[in-house]
């Protein structure tokens, strides 16, 4: 099983704040990591947008306290 983990898709993403709080949200590490480098760019009080996996709630973080990217695991 070869290749790089990071560009194998899948379908949520653990964001870690430097707080020690997790928040699992749907996408791609390449979606959620686009969405929050372009909230950064927007300016302080931009929030990145995300779907909370499992449920239909909505979530807004501030890339400034994000402090990793994890790929959730596919249970499946």
């Amino acid at each position: 099983m070869g290749g790089l983990p990071w560009l194998i898709p899948v379908r949520h993403v653990e964001i870690r704040f430097a707080s020690g709080d997790v928040f699992v949200v749907e996408g791609t590490l390449a979606e959620v990591e686009k969405r929050l480098s372009d909230a950064a760019r927007s300016g302080q009080a931009r929030l990145a947008w995300f779907k909370e996996q499992g449920t239909d709630a909505e979530v807004g973080v501030n890339p400034a306290h994000v402090a990793a990217l994890r790929a959730g695991e596919d249970s499946g």
